[in-house]
């Protein structure tokens, strides 16, 4: 047990260097598509992108558009494991409406707060931007109407 936890210790501690020179250096070349451009080549719609901060979509990390299966309704409490700058959080709130609420759960501080500088500015009310993991999800057992997760 204690080489797993050991190797889960160095995959985390990676995970959240990577993806806070993501955050902080959204510019830079990295060994994965980031920005607009992934999120187009992945499939969203430009119309959609128009209506976010360009702060949210420039750390853009994803490998999908996972918003074609079209579940997410007005109302809803949404989860988005992995939400990075907050691209698939702050297109979830635009369908929930103000009814609902969204959740953007993140282990990497710089993408957190990101986030949470994105929101605040734009004094978006129905997200709230949570520490953690896809392994330690710190909300009640049935608190979640859907679960999105863009390459986490």
């Amino acid at each position: 047990m204690a080489l797993w936890s050991h190797k889960r210790e160095f995959i985390f501690k990676a995970v959240e260097e990577m993806y806070t020179d993501v955050a902080s250096r959204p510019g830079a070349v990295f060994h994965f598509p980031t920005g607009r451009l992934a999120c187009l080549f992945v499939g969203y719609p430009a119309e959609q992108l128009d209506c976010l901060p360009e702060e949210a979509t420039e750390s853009f990390a994803g490998v999908g558009y996972p918003f074609a299966a079209d579940v997410i309704r007005e109302g809803d409490a949404v989860l988005d494991v992995g939400s990075g700058s907050g691209t698939d959080t702050l297109i979830a709130a635009m369908l929930t409406g103000p009814s609902g609420v969204v959740y953007g759960l993140d282990m990497t501080r710089a993408m957190r707060e990101k986030l949470q500088r994105i929101v605040a500015a734009k004094k978006i009310r129905q997200v709230r931007v949570v520490e953690g993991n896809a392994e330690q999800i710190p909300l009640p057992d049935a608190s979640i109407d859907v679960v999105t997760s863009n390459g986490c």
